[in-house]
């Protein structure tokens, strides 16, 4: 077999390169990584979900430099992750501590707190708005101020307080439990495996799923729930959202003066932010056999977080949660081998990017083997 030689590589990758720059710079304008942190806000949530790191600037400085690509920008900050030193570990955040921006409930009209729509684009209509087409600046500020002018004084006051106050709700999980419509689950208080230090193995814990499943890639995720839902995923019972909210939550870092202990004593914390997280947690409805034929319904619950506001995810991962706990053999969602090694970013970008790689060899190598074949079959 001849290898196939191949000169000049270094100067037309070179060339390649500066003719990306062009392409990107060719009308004499850049785009500002302010304007995408103003108005790409989904895109830069996406990219910080799919590459588990929570920066809206990096981010947005990702999206610039990959132009638009979502999975070239996680690609992007995925590497410059990686050479972060981890410095602190957090102290255990919960939920319940989240300041609520929006919640809702698809099980109950009424639930303990109420519900808050919050900003959603669900109650918009899908219709391209031509008048963005002429938006500025100077009509921007105006309008800003006519929303805060047409508000109401309380309306205002409490638009600043929870601006800069906790505005926590219960959760409707708890109400149900409390119910005993669905059954307590065993505290886990085994500490997590970390996916970014360590490739998964076969059988997963479940943290590791919830990790990955948070990680993967937007479309693949929503992708997987859907089929799921559409039969891939054993039963044909509807699961509804219990609830869903979106909101920031309060980070904090032990103090490194201070020798702890294994509780989480507030007063040796520092408080370092906020982030924004959707959390879901969606009921399932399953068929118990109670013998003799008969049937009844329980729920269960699926689980979903991710960062920013990134709700059809947050939904899927739920229910790819539950499907790869239950673990049913019969169902592609609920094989955890197939869902979790094909739902990340990179890795899927990565290895079929590399199908345009050169494989001059190896193609070499197959064309020999058809001549020498139909040389064969000639005879």
């Amino acid at each position: 077999m001849a290898y196939v030689a191949v000169r000049g590589g270094q100067e037309a990758i070179h060339a390649s390169i500066e003719r990306l720059r062009f392409l990107r710079l060719q009308h004499g304008r850049s785009i500002e990584v302010q304007d995408i942190l103003a108005g790409m806000t989904a895109l830069i949530h996406q990219v910080m979900s799919e590459a588990s790191l929570y920066s809206p600037e990096l981010a947005a400085l990702a999206i610039k430099q990959a132009e638009g690509s979502p999975e070239e920008a996680v690609f992007i900050l995925r590497a410059y992750r990686s050479t972060v030193p981890r410095l602190h570990y957090t102290h255990e955040i919960s939920t319940d501590e989240m300041r609520v921006e929006r919640r809702i409930s698809a099980a109950f009209k009424e639930i303990p707190g109420g519900q808050v729509l919050g900003a959603s684009t669900d109650y918009t209509h899908r219709l391209l708005d031509f008048e963005l087409l002429e938006e500025n600046a100077e009509e921007i500020v105006k309008w800003i101020e006519e929303y805060f002018g047409n508000a109401s004084e309380e309306e205002n006051k409490l638009h600043t307080r929870h601006k800069f106050s906790r505005t926590t709700f219960p959760k409707v999980v708890d109400y149900l439990r409390n119910q005993g419509f669905i059954k307590p689950m065993p505290q886990d208080d085994s500490e997590p495996k970390d996916v970014t230090t360590a490739s998964i193995s076969f059988p997963t814990t479940r943290s590791e799923r919830l990790q990955v499943l948070t990680r993967g890639q937007t479309g693949a995720v929503t992708a997987f729930g859907y089929a799921s839902l559409r039969g891939f995923g054993g039963g044909a019972l509807h699961p509804t959202v219990g609830e869903l909210r979106v909101g920031k939550l309060p980070i904090s870092v032990p103090d490194p003066t201070v020798v702890h202990s294994t509780d989480f004593d507030p007063e040796d914390a520092y408080f370092v932010g906020e982030i924004q997280m959707s959390e879901v947690e969606t009921l399932i409805p399953v068929s118990i056999p109670r013998g003799e034929g008969r049937y009844e319904i329980e729920f269960e619950l699926g689980y979903g977080i991710c960062f920013g506001q990134n709700e059809t995810k947050c939904i899927a991962m739920s229910l790819l949660d539950h499907n790869l706990e239950t673990k049913d053999i019969r169902y592609p969602t609920h094989d955890e081998e197939f869902v979790l090694l094909h739902i990340d970013s990179v890795e899927a970008t990565g290895f079929i990017s590399h199908l345009k790689l050169p494989h001059y060899v190896t193609f070499q190598s197959k064309l020999d083997s058809v001549r020498k074949v139909k040389q064969e079959s000639e005879q």
